[in-house]
């Protein structure tokens, strides 16, 4: 029976033994709103490391205690090194916060806006500062052409 009691408390030492969400060693840059988002999620995790404190903390529940802690540290961490970065320079210039709008070589149009890591949502139509596709067109202007992944593509808008 003791066995048994052991071994619980090893999966739950285990499950509250969370290693700490990768940080970036890129520069934190951020547009307004992942600024906001970034802010948020802070706000959300003091609220969850509250709530697992008040439920009586690492005695209580240690899995979410970790994953508070956890959480509270990394958005702690990006929100200080957080760098709010404004788009200046000609309004056809591909930059960070800019939405740029390209064509394939078969005709398809693609449109994404360059944000910060945390921001970044390819499906929601953002990708990071560091992805293939933004450093390929950081810096073109609408008519040039980039080469992305092998075929080229040209900037048609930025907005």
């Amino acid at each position: 029976m003791a066995v048994a009691f052991t071994r619980e408390e090893d999966y739950e030492a285990q499950a509250a033994d969370l290693p700490d969400r990768p940080v970036s060693a890129h520069p934190n840059l951020v547009t307004a709103s992942g600024l906001a988002a970034i802010e948020t999620e802070l706000a959300s995790a003091r609220g969850a490391y509250a709530a697992a404190q008040a439920e009586g903390g690492i005695s209580a529940d240690r899995t979410a205690m970790a994953r508070a802690t956890r959480d509270l540290r990394y958005w702690s961490a990006r929100r200080a090194s957080a760098q709010l970065t404004e788009s200046e320079g000609a309004a056809d210039a591909v930059q960070f916060g800019r939405t740029v709008e390209f064509e394939r070589e078969d005709g398809r149009r693609q449109a994404f806006r360059i944000v910060g890591e945390d921001e970044a949502d390819p499906a929601a139509g953002s990708v990071s500062y560091l992805s293939p596709l933004a450093r390929a067109l950081l810096g073109k202007a609408v008519g040039d052409v980039a080469l992305l992944n092998g075929s080229e593509v040209e900037v048609v808008g930025v907005r």
